[in-house]
C-alpha cells in the first residue's frame, strides 16, 4: 500500500482516508485536539434566576385578578359614609386581601405548585410519547389509504362521470318567459 523512496516520505498507492471535520463520535467538533474546549455547554433551565420584582413578565394575570377596593366597594354621590369609616374600610380591605393571599400562598402555594408541576409533566410526557407518535402514525397510514382511495376513484368514478358528461354535453336548456 505504501512505498517509501530512499530519503523521502512515504507515498501511498491509494490515498489515505482523512476526515476533515471532527471525529467520528462528535461530527460537529472541528478540532479533535481540543475536544474539551469545543464542547457546548447547555444551560440548565432549573437553575435560571427568577425576577422577584416583576413576577408576571408575560402578563398572564393582567385582566384576571387586579381587584382593588374601588373595583369592589363604591359609594354613589349622596350616600357617603364617614370619612374615617371609608379610610378604615379601604385599609381593612387592602390589608386583609394582602395577608390572606400571602397566608394562602404560604399554606397552599407549594403543594399546588407540586400538583401543577406533576400535571404539566404528565401532559408533556403524554404529548411527546403518545399524541405526536399517534398523529404521525395516523398520517402515514392515511397516506396509504388515500392512495388506494385515489386509485379507486380514478378507476371507477372517472369513466362514469366522463361518460355522463359526454351524454349530457349536447343537452341544451332554453328558458322562455310566458305572459
Amino acid at each position: 500500500l505504501c512505498a517509501r523512496p530512499p530519503g523521502g516520505e512515504a507515498e501511498f498507492l491509494h490515498s489515505p482516508f482523512i476526515r476533515k471535520q471532527g471525529n467520528i463520535y462528535k461530527p460537529n467538533n472541528k478540532d479533535m485536539d481540543n475536544e474539551s474546549l469545543n464542547e457546548k455547554t447547555m444551560e440548565d433551565v432549573h437553575t435560571k434566576e427568577i425576577d422577584l420584582v416583576n413576577r408576571d413578565p408575560r402578563h398572564v394575570n393582567d385582566d384576571v385578578v387586579k381587584v382593588d377596593f374601588e373595583d369592589v366597594i363604591a359609594e354613589p354621590p349622596g350616600t357617603y359614609s364617614f370619612d374615617g369609616v371609608w379610610k378604615a374600610s379601604f385599609t381593612t380591605f387592602t390589608v386583609t386581601k394582602y395577608w390572606c393571599y400571602r397566608l394562602l400562598t404560604a399554606l397552599v402555594g407549594i403543594p399546588l405548585a407540586l400538583v401543577w408541576g406533576i400535571f404539566f409533566a404528565i401532559l408533556s410526557f403524554i404529548h411527546i410519547w403518545a399524541v405526536v407518535p399517534c398523529i404521525k402514525s395516523y398520517l402515514i397510514e392515511i397516506h396509504c389509504v388515500s392512495r388506494v382511495y385515489s386509485i379507486c376513484v380514478h378507476t371507477f368514478c372517472d369513466p362514469l362521470f366522463e361518460a355522463m358528461g359526454k351524454c349530457f354535453s349536447n343537452v341544451r336548456i332554453r328558458t322562455t318567459k310566458e305572459i
